[in-house]
């Protein structure tokens, strides 16, 4: 006699066990990830602030929370989803500290890669999902730690951009678009994921009906934005106004050398990943592809290519710049170890630990010599000035605003603004000449309805400094008395006849 088949218990039916499937497999993952991703954030608690963009972003937030207006009391080349966070943050826990930041920037890290982790499980089963997860955490801290462990504009990018390519991988077209207008919101150059996103929406029969989700999607939060601030400031100072900014301007040499040194250091936080990749890259040219013919990781490789020329826009080459990598990266790398030996899968995790391990040593242990030198320049400035008072710091550490808990008086916080001074140049496009547009006009007009009680030459020596700057220095002319320095910052006050 045949024995029958066995049929499912009826307290537990199949969909329902997949469920539970599903469920005790996040259970495990999300805390996992969740440890890793504070685990590798730590060194960023260490320290006040860890360069100078998040020194601009906490003023910033300062001026909006006191009623001021983006693009207008206060501006920077940056769309506004990022200091709309820092000034969220603020409000709940006050803005003498960064921690807030700082614990949105764990999360900020956790979603990219819970993220990762869905997109990689959908394609190539658990051992995947974790694996992209872990690999992601785990080379995220491989930069400068100025540029790894800062709560800036390309980390908040991160999680966009891997929402926007989960959303493609579900057809959800409407909601790629807003995920990657979202990106776009925390930088501009978080719009290079929507190349992949209509990649997708081509090849997997989107067609004009999905392009017009995916188009309305990204239009919405940035369109929203334009007119929560101001229409034609966002539109100059996101997308118009920076074409002297993007320029070597003769120090192309300079530029090249610091993108050479953080490509090296990202290799290096990819050590694990090279091999599989390298492997994944010769089989594509010996066509074997495997059933799906390469299509599972196409969009891949172009999101990785996107981000690649996200990197090099505006010719400068920073490390923070290099984050928008790490995604597609660490997901190429689980689909490339994705039926291979185990052993290769372990190789490449332990790899990236050991890599990680590094990196955060660095971090912990990095010099703090600008850090040091911008806290005395603080220091010296709240002592020397009220509560009340305006401050001009001429110089590129807007955080010294931050730090001495003053008001700049005017809403350009950098000379870089004023010009086009920016880490490398060698000083051939320096000057007012290379300003923003306009900007010189608008200074001059502060500068005489509320001239500052205090203003600090912190250029040491840099090209825009008072002798290269005639603006700057008429206005110490008219009417400011040396005072003192205060390591090679040189400060004024007003004087008997200043105004």
């Amino acid at each position: 006699m045949r024995a029958q088949p066995l049929a499912p218990s009826p307290s537990v039916s199949p969909s329902r066990s997949c469920r539970r499937f599903r469920a005790g497999y996040r259970t495990r993952l999300v805390p996992l990830l969740a440890l890793l991703a504070c685990v590798t954030r730590v060194p960023s608690f260490t320290r006040p602030l860890w360069n100078p963009d998040e020194g601009y972003l906490a003023v910033q937030a300062r001026l909006l929370a006191q009623g001021g207006a983006l693009y207008e009391t206060v501006v920077d080349r940056k769309p506004p989803l990022v200091p709309w966070l820092y000034q969220g943050a603020f409000a709940v826990a006050g803005s003498e500290s960064l921690t807030p930041v700082r614990i949105l920037a764990v999360l900020a890290q956790l979603a990219t890669a819970l993220a990762l982790a869905s997109l990689a499980r959908r394609r190539w089963g658990d051992a995947a999902g974790r694996t992209a997860g872990a690999l992601y955490l785990l080379i995220s801290v491989g930069l400068n730690p100025e540029d790894a462990q800062a709560a800036g504009f390309e980390l908040f990018i991160l999680p966009g951009t891997a929402a926007a390519l989960w959303c493609a991988d579900r057809r959800r077209w409407g909601a790629a678009g807003l995920a990657a207008g979202c990106a776009f919101l925390a930088k501009q150059t978080g719009g290079a994921v929507l190349l992949p996103v209509l990649w997708l929406c081509g090849v997997r029969g989107g067609g004009r009906g999905g392009v017009l989700r995916l188009t309305a999607g990204a239009a919405a939060p940035v369109l929203g934005a334009a007119l929560a601030t101001d229409p034609g400031g966002f539109l100059f100072w996101t997308v118009t106004g920076s074409g002297s900014y993007a320029s070597l301007g003769g120090s192309g040499a300079h530029a090249l050398g610091r993108g050479l040194a953080n490509a090296a250091l990202v290799a290096v936080a990819c050590a694990g990943l090279i091999p599989p990749l390298a492997r994944a890259l010769r089989a594509g040219r010996e066509g074997a592809r495997g059933p799906d013919g390469g299509r599972a990781t196409a969009d891949l490789w172009l999101w990785l290519a996107a981000s690649g020329g996200a990197v090099a826009v505006g010719l400068h080459f920073f490390g923070h710049y290099y984050l928008q990598l790490l995604p597609p990266l660490a997901l190429l790398a689980a689909g490339a170890l994705h039926g291979g030996p185990a052993h290769r899968r372990t190789a490449a995790l332990r790899t990236s630990a050991c890599c990680c391990v590094l990196f955060l040593a660095w971090g912990l242990l990095a010099p703090r010599t600008e850090l040091d030198h911008v806290r005395r320049l603080a220091g010296t400035v709240a002592g020397r000035t009220g509560p009340g008072d305006r401050v001009l710091v001429w110089g590129m550490h807007p955080e010294t605003y931050w730090l001495a808990d003053r008001a700049p008086a005017t809403r350009y916080l950098t000379a870089g603004l004023l010009t086009n001074y920016s880490g490398g140049r060698d000083g051939s496009r320096v000057g007012e000449t290379y300003a923003v547009e306009g900007a010189w006009e608008v200074f001059r007009r502060e500068m005489a309805t509320r001239p500052p009680v205090l203003v600090v030459d912190d250029s040491r020596g840099k090209p825009y400094g008072p002798p290269r700057v005639p603006g700057l220095r008429r206005l110490l002319d008219a009417g400011y008395v040396r005072a003192g320095t205060v390591d090679g910052a040189v400060l004024y006050v007003r004087g008997t006849g200043g105004r």
